[in-house]
């Protein structure tokens, strides 16, 4: 259950909590196999769907040098 790295909360996400829909970011390379597995194991439910994005990377200058964040799946 560590590809699980925090739960989201914000207003939006705490909306959803009414509905049964948890919020959270996990490691970038899991699978959606492997959310619904650890959702499972951390929450005690069963998933029926389950809907994840990548977030896009943001932009980040460290001096004269243009980089980025690392960037997660939601």
């Amino acid at each position: 259950m560590d590809g699980i790295k925090y739960v989201v909360v914000t207003d939006k996400s705490i909306r959803l909590l009414v509905k049964n829909q948890y919020t959270s970011n996990v490691e970038s390379g899991s699978t959606k196999a492997e959310i619904k597995h650890w959702v499972e194991l951390l929450f005690g439910v069963k998933v029926i769907a389950m809907n994840s994005h990548r977030l896009p990377k943001k932009g980040r200058r460290m001096r004269p040098i243009m980089g980025h964040t690392m960037h997660y799946r939601r």
